[in-house]
């Protein structure tokens, strides 16, 4: 059974380009893992929350997606975020890997780029 869903790793990107954070958030899992280059992996809701609120480097950007592939419970993304992260500005191609649980929601993501912090 696939339960991986496109249109919700679209609306994240969409979500978090348009620093809406509730949105966000809605598409996770309270359980929620996240690993990111340069940073611990954050686990649960509250230390996803706070990267985004607090602590996230990279700001006032966008996400560019060049390919999207789903499969079984993974959606896998391809594509390049242009933007600014600690005052300078930044561009650079990323990999993120979704995987999702049975309810539908986002439930570990990995991210992948070429920078030592994101």
């Amino acid at each position: 059974m696939t339960n991986a869903d496109p249109d919700v790793v679209r609306a994240y990107y969409d979500h978090i380009d348009a620093e809406e954070y509730d949105a966000v958030f809605s598409l996770f899992a309270d359980d929620v893992t996240y690993d990111r280059p340069g940073q611990s992996t954050l686990d649960g809701m509250a230390e996803f929350r706070e990267f985004y609120l607090e602590n996230r480097p990279l700001e006032d950007g966008d996400h560019e997606i060049n390919q999207l592939v789903a499969d079984g419970d993974t959606v896998a993304v391809r594509g390049r975020f242009t933007g600014w992260q600690d005052g300078e500005e930044v561009a650079f191609d990323f990999a993120d890997f979704h995987r999702f649980d049975d309810d539908g929601k986002i439930e570990a993501r990995w991210t992948y780029t070429d920078r030592d912090e994101v």
